[in-house]
């Protein structure tokens, strides 16, 4: 059995010292996978990565990541990206990474991802320049999540997201902010390079459960909607390798 756990959205700041690492006291024993999917930080500064760093270490267990969009408020993303990784934390974008499990493998391809909606209510890259610069942005986005999906070769493929690639993780949320919280873009890259699970955060009042159009499983795991520290997923151990 593979165990995977994920949380989002755990907003780290200055004053977070000591607060986390009591709620994953049993992640060792739980989990043998860790997956943050953004928003680690409240406000995108290293220092604040400083403490989420020292509230994970020696915890045991391999921690992949994606940044969210509070983790680039303070246009410090690349020295996030270094604190984190400095710590051991592998922090995705457009890139992937396998883990071993026991005698199997398990691949996680990552992007932070981006708004744009939905089919039937969504933005496109027509008209003015900052309208095809947020579409063209969340689509090179999807590219790279595509691209590093289809490069890995492990038993269990995971896409590890901050925006959702589906409307029905968002359920709960105004509507009218859909188009603020994840793209369609990001579902098609999925379902073209293929996944066994997707897991995002972001839609703090979303819904646990979707789907991509092509049948894989998508889950928000933003902290306030699972409502615990983190969340464990369990694969099987007999698929054979992709």
């Amino acid at each position: 059995m593979i165990r995977v756990a994920a949380a989002g959205d755990l907003h780290v700041g200055v004053d977070s010292v000591g607060r986390l690492r009591p709620l994953l006291a049993d992640l060792a024993r739980d989990a043998d996978l860790f997956l943050l999917a953004g928003d680690l930080t409240q406000r995108g500064r290293p220092e604040e990565a400083k403490v989420l760093a020292a509230e994970l270490d020696g915890l045991g267990v391999p921690t992949v990541a994606v940044l969210g969009n509070h983790d680039y408020h303070s246009g410090d993303q690349d020295a996030v990206t270094k604190v984190l990784g400095d710590a051991g934390i592998a922090v995705l974008e457009g890139s992937a990474v396998v883990v071993g499990v026991g005698d199997r493998r398990v691949g996680v391809a990552g992007t932070k991802g981006f708004g744009g909606g939905f089919a039937g209510a969504s933005a496109s890259e027509f008209g003015e320049p900052e309208m095809k610069a947020l579409v063209g942005q969340t689509r090179k986005l999807a590219r790279g999540l595509e691209r590093a999906l289809a490069a890995l070769r492990a038993d269990r493929r995971i896409a590890l997201l901050h925006y959702s690639p589906v409307a029905e993780t968002l359920a709960g949320e105004p509507r009218e902010i859909y188009p603020f919280l994840g793209s369609y873009l990001l579902a098609e890259a999925v379902d073209r390079s293929g996944a066994d699970l997707v897991v995002h955060g972001h839609a703090h009042r979303g819904s646990p459960s979707g789907m991509t159009p092509g049948g894989v499983p998508v889950r928000n795991v933003a902290m306030p909607v699972i409502g615990c520290a983190y969340q464990v997923f369990q694969f099987d151990t007999d698929a054979a390798s992709t």
